[in-house]
């Protein structure tokens, strides 16, 4: 109790109002360890219900977002491939999806005619509600991600869409072409990219490539090993400042312990 009761005193410390394109409140992440506990401490999301907002054993997740009634199809039996993870939706996706909508109707982000690149697509839920809410979007994944990632985008964005999407294949580590950084995005989303050690690396040398001073990346990831999030954590504060959104400014429909997010800007 009194760890926890430290911990919470501790997260109040070093937050500000306000991290690149985003205008609402970050706690900046200077030590990466303490990050960690206060994380654990705080949410002990090993202890929390995961897949509140999925069902991974469905074909199809149905959601409302931004006016319209997305239908997001899956491919459950493809979990059984390893390193496949992309097949179906993660709580990660749901909650970064509506944190965006929310944060929009709130005037803390502002995606109209916005570049916006997504990182690791998967079922392409993010990237559909960024192109609703007015952004140019650019929904990426490996090439055997895309026949279903291109599915759900021409399924979901039709008749009244305030953005744009398209599909492009990306590999993290690879040299990107000129369709990603000329110009370079406003903003990078990201869900549940954080998912093993061995492509951290690779995803950090192409948020580097990637983004410019002016970029925002918004990241939401699971919290199920915090060895793996430390080693991200360790590589992004070498090249971004970086702050966790407080839960307070997250739809208030669409919480969990088991998530966090983050906002990076290039220093």
């Amino acid at each position: 109790m009194a760890e926890r009761a430290a911990a919470a005193e501790e997260e109040v410390e070093n937050v500000v109002v306000g991290l690149g394109s985003y205008k609402g409140k970050v706690r900046l992440v200077s030590d990466y360890e303490e990050e960690i506990m206060l994380l654990w401490a705080i949410q002990h999301p090993i202890f929390c219900k995961h897949n509140v907002f999925v069902s991974q054993s469905s074909l199809q997740l149905s959601i409302d977002a931004c006016g319209h009634s997305l239908s997001i199809l899956q491919s459950p039996s493809s979990l059984a491939t390893p390193g496949v993870t992309g097949a179906v939706m993660w709580d990660s996706g749901i909650v970064l999806g509506k944190f965006l909508e929310h944060s929009v109707e709130s005037g803390t982000i502002f995606l109209q005619g916005k570049k916006v690149v997504e990182l690791g697509s998967g079922c392409g839920l993010v990237g559909c509600i960024a192109a609703l809410l007015g952004a140019q979007v650019i929904l990426t994944d490996l090439p055997d991600r895309l026949k279903l990632l291109k599915k759900n985008v021409e399924t979901n964005l039709y008749g009244d869409v305030r953005g744009s999407a398209t599909v492009n294949e990306l590999t993290w580590g690879d040299d990107l072409s000129t369709d990603f950084t000329n110009p370079i995005p406003d903003f990078v989303f990201g869900s549940d990219v954080v998912y093993s050690e061995g492509a951290v690396m690779d995803l950090m040398e192409t948020l580097v490539e990637l983004c410019g001073k002016q970029t925002t990346v918004i990241l939401a990831g699971e919290l199920r090993n915090d060895a793996i999030l430390e080693y991200f954590l360790e590589a992004a504060i070498k090249e971004f400042v970086v702050g966790r959104v407080d839960q307070e400014q997250w739809h208030p429909d669409y919480h969990s312990s088991r998530v966090a997010i983050y906002v990076l800007v290039k220093k």
